[in-house]
């Protein structure tokens, strides 16, 4: 075969398997960017995915923190002789304690919030005691 035509049928040959191959080479680039699109996303997904775990982890420990102050409080309240025999409710929500329910003199109202606010972990009392002559006491 002569060299000259050889070279003018590689010349379009080669032109033409590389037209043909460029929409694969497009694929590739486009298939390229879909892999790192997912990978960024999958990687969104780890970081969201840890994030969410450590706020239940967080919330967890200070709902077990709430949860201890609500008892601290308790047991001072009924084991204190000016509280003890009161209608108190004991609420904790981040360290805020509420207190409601019903004391029989504002000396008690007042001691509940003492031995609250003098409870470990504690950051606030909010009184809301109601103050009255039918709240039932123990002698």
């Amino acid at each position: 075969m002569n060299r000259k035509y050889s070279y003018k049928l590689a010349l379009p040959t080669a032109l033409l398997g590389l037209a043909m191959a460029m929409p694969a080479f497009a694929q590739d680039e486009s298939t390229h960017d879909a892999m790192h699109s997912a990978g960024a996303n999958i990687k969104q997904a780890g970081s969201d995915t840890a994030a969410a775990a450590e706020d239940t982890y967080i919330g967890a420990k200070r709902e077990v923190k709430d949860i201890t102050i609500t008892a601290k409080v308790k047991k001072a309240l009924h084991d204190d002789p000016a509280t003890g025999g009161s209608d108190i409710h004991v609420n904790t929500k981040t360290g805020v304690v509420t207190l409601t329910g019903q004391v029989s003199s504002r000396d008690a109202a007042a001691r509940a919030n003492d031995l609250a606010a003098q409870t470990e972990g504690v950051k606030r009392v909010d009184n809301q005691l109601m103050v009255s002559s039918a709240a039932r006491t123990t002698d």
